[in-house]
């Protein structure tokens, strides 16, 4: 028998595996931080024997999701500015507020507790842009948090960088210092085509394609939006961006709203990829982005939450549900995003958008272990005929129990083992009053 780490069993195992399996009665066996087996308890308790047993009886045990979309550092503006149209969200209320607050102590401690806030519901993995990104990186790599992330491009001043050339030189020094991280992953953000030149974009290709690092920008998020960029191009946004050369497998946009039937054909054929983000749509009233037509011509769509200033939350159950059922209201049709889809855009699709479907997103033997636990012995999740129901329509953040990422408990019975929460939540508060006194 071979001594391993840790050793799950389970009543419910949702693998998210290619085959879909849900294994009943089974057992997970990690080593290091990596799975070594996975499959009916029976087989797996005779081959492996657990430094560590973990039982989870009357529980779910699932990959973590994965927030392909968000802002951590965000969590310091959450509520500051609602219900507006996005571009007066942006340019009159989260700019400004960004230029008088930013720098590396709310990023490192808005970012601190957005990885609570993520931990504590269930995500594991989180795809960021922002600024001072070498900040949230740090702060990743001590909650034990598995990410990607670059830091946002502008062609005006930002609050780390007082021209593209500074923002580009941050941005390979972000790359160079995290490149051989096991939990820290880098890509290259340009932040828009409206808040970037064409030559920007160029550079900030240029440098995904050196370092051969996925390359993502905000995208179409509303008819506004796309307007403009048609006026400023002279030609869509979607041919504008494959004329320059930045449309290809690595690529993925981030909303995608105002896409019709030509720009999902040209994603398709380049092998581009979409992150959905409803609530956030919603809230900004940006419109719903065409999912379906999208999977219908077999892009790889993931699901993010965005910033805590336009969701409020970081919690992709909630995003799960908003997905799934936006989307049968603005299709008429009960049967389109099914509650296994955006499960799947949540662990195993969300994986494949940020180049890690190899690593992690589903549970099988040799990925990373990645794993949460989610407590049935609620009674909004009792009786349950269907696991991919509940993940969807039923079940909340809080009901995660444990959290294991990379092989390493963050999270047992709802107690962090890797951040300080109060102290996150203390340090964000005396922000938060030097961000009220600024726009006074």
């Amino acid at each position: 028998m071979r001594e391993v780490d840790i050793v799950i069993s389970g009543e419910r195992i949702l693998t998210s595996d290619e085959k879909d399996s849900i294994i009943h009665n089974g057992s997970i066996a990690i080593d290091g931080d990596t799975i070594v087996g996975v499959g009916r308890s029976e087989d797996i308790e005779t081959r492996f024997s657990g430094h560590k047993t973990i039982n989870a009886g009357n529980c779910l045990v699932m990959p973590g999701l994965i927030n392909s979309h968000t802002h951590a550092a965000m969590t310091c503006f959450r509520g500051i500015a609602d219900d507006m149209e996005l571009m007066d969200w942006l340019n009159n209320y989260i700019f400004p507020a960004e230029a008088k607050n930013v720098d590396r102590e709310l990023v490192y401690w808005g970012s601190m507790l957005a990885c609570a806030e993520m931990i504590k519901s269930g995500t594991t993995t989180f795809c960021d842009m922002y600024l001072f990104e070498d900040e949230t990186a740090g702060v990743a790599s001590q909650a034990g948090m598995r990410c990607l992330l670059g830091e946002g491009l502008f062609d005006f001043p930002s609050p780390n960088a007082k021209n593209p050339e500074e923002g580009l030189a941050y941005a390979r020094a972000l790359i160079e210092k995290w490149a051989d991280d096991p939990l820290v992953n880098t890509m290259v953000e340009p932040h828009s085509l409206y808040t970037c030149s064409p030559s920007l974009l160029k550079n900030a290709k240029a440098l995904a394609d050196e370092y051969n690092l996925p390359f993502a920008t905000h995208f179409l998020e509303n008819k506004m939006e796309a307007k403009q960029l048609k006026e400023k191009f002279g030609k869509k946004a979607t041919v504008f961006l494959r004329d320059i050369g930045c449309l290809d497998e690595r690529f993925f946009a981030f909303h995608g709203v105002c896409m019709d039937e030509e720009d999902i054909k040209i994603f398709a054929d380049h092998g581009c990829k979409v992150v959905h983000n409803p609530e956030s749509n919603m809230k900004l009233a940006s419109g719903v982005a065409p999912i379906s037509s999208m999977l219908e011509h077999g892009i790889t769509v993931g699901l993010g939450t965005d910033g805590c200033a336009s969701n409020n939350n970081l919690d992709m159950f909630g995003e799960m549900s908003t997905a799934a059922k936006l989307e049968k209201t603005e299709m008429l049709d009960p049967t389109v995003m099914s509650a296994k889809t955006v499960v799947r855009m949540a662990t195993r699709d969300g994986a494949h958008v940020l180049g890690m479907g190899k690593i992690t997103g589903s549970l099988k033997q040799g990925m990373k272990a990645d794993i949460i636990i989610i407590d049935l012995n609620k009674p909004h999740l009792t009786p349950i005929y269907d696991e991919y129901s509940h993940i969807a329509y039923a079940a909340g953040g809080s009901d995660v129990e444990t959290v294991i990422i990379n092989g390493r408990i963050v999270m047992e019975n709802r107690r962090l083992l890797t951040i300080n929460e109060n102290e996150a939540m203390e340090r964000v508060r005396k922000i938060a009053e030097k961000v009220r006194k600024s726009l006074e």
